[in-house]
């Protein structure tokens, strides 16, 4: 019997992902989900730490690992195929955000990045560096870091934290391990803004800025895609139908193939101008549509800013 065997049947998160990307305030929201959190769990020891937690019983566990323990990572993908190989379902995620969120957060926070090369002597204030020379060396560290995880982030659940609050990632990651979070695919269909960006975590993007635009009728301009009188407006356009059920059509028809192909999660994004009306509205009703899909999740980036 292999050391995990035994595992089959226990939760186990894996979290990772780029410095400045959320991490903290992902572990505390497993926390409060009931995971026993390990942080910065040095991939030689994970095999015994899960040996370990199988014999002291069944509880939920997450392990945050990252850069910081850089001479260790490349065991870990390896360990992670075996795990899973074994039958341990382990759910890897990977909290990701642009260059610019990441700088921005370093900025703010004017903690030196783990991969900087003068990050020692610059907390020790032995070198004042140019606000340039500043910048090039934390853009630096940030792609060497994005180099560094690139495997891990391919096998794992991406969620872009670029322009999500604490308390949108905590959601977020709660519905991600939530009770139906056993289910083969997890299918999630997301509402964006274009003016604010395209979601990295995106498998496909759909461009629904062609259909009619609430926004130019002024009583239905303060509302959303949630609200009756704009679903009526929208679901009396032929052309919203007709871009809907061709949304539709398509992943019905490939929805089946990528949960053969062991896929666990599966991101539609959705986006018009503001991010209010038309792709809310399309969410809505396809997240509706395939609800017996099994674990169907909807978001609203820039509504559930607010």
């Amino acid at each position: 019997m292999t050391p995990t065997q035994d595992l089959q049947q226990g939760d186990v998160v894996l979290l990772t992902g780029m410095s400045g990307g959320g991490k903290s305030v992902a572990m505390h929201a497993l926390e409060d989900a009931g995971y026993f959190c390990v942080d910065n769990l040095p991939a030689e020891l994970l095999l015994d730490f899960l040996r370990l937690e199988q014999q002291r019983g069944e509880r939920r566990v997450a392990i945050a690992v990252d850069v910081r323990s850089a001479s260790s990572l490349p065991l870990m993908l390896p360990l992670l195929k075996e795990l899973r190989a074994q039958g341990v379902a382990v759910r890897s995620v990977f909290l990701d955000a642009n260059d610019d969120a990441l700088m921005r957060r370093f900025s703010e926070t004017r903690r030196p990045h783990p991969l900087r090369e003068d990050r020692d002597v610059e907390r020790t204030g032995q070198v004042q560096r140019t606000a340039d020379e500043s910048h090039r060396l934390l853009r630096d560290a940030i792609h060497l870091e994005r180099e560094l995880l690139g495997g891990l982030k391919a096998e794992s659940t991406v969620i872009d934290t670029s322009q999500l609050r604490p308390a949108q990632l905590r959601a977020w990651l709660a519905d991600l391990v939530g009770p139906n979070a056993g289910a083969k695919l997890t299918l999630v269909f997301e509402s964006f803004a274009f003016k604010h960006g395209v979601p990295s975590d995106a498998d496909f993007v759909f461009d629904v800025r062609v259909l009619p635009n609430p926004y130019y009728d002024r009583e239905l301009r303060p509302l959303t895609g949630r609200d009756a009188p704009v679903a009526a407006y929208l679901a009396a356009q032929p052309e919203v139908g007709l871009m809907m059920g061709q949304i539709a059509g398509f992943l019905s028809r490939w929805l089946p193939n990528f949960a053969a192909d062991q896929r666990s999660y599966l991101t539609v994004a959705i986006g018009c101008t503001g991010g209010q009306h038309r792709s809310v509205y399309l969410v809505e009703m396809l997240a509706r549509q395939f609800g017996h899909h099994g674990h169907v999740l909807k978001r609203h980036r820039e509504l559930d800013a607010r």
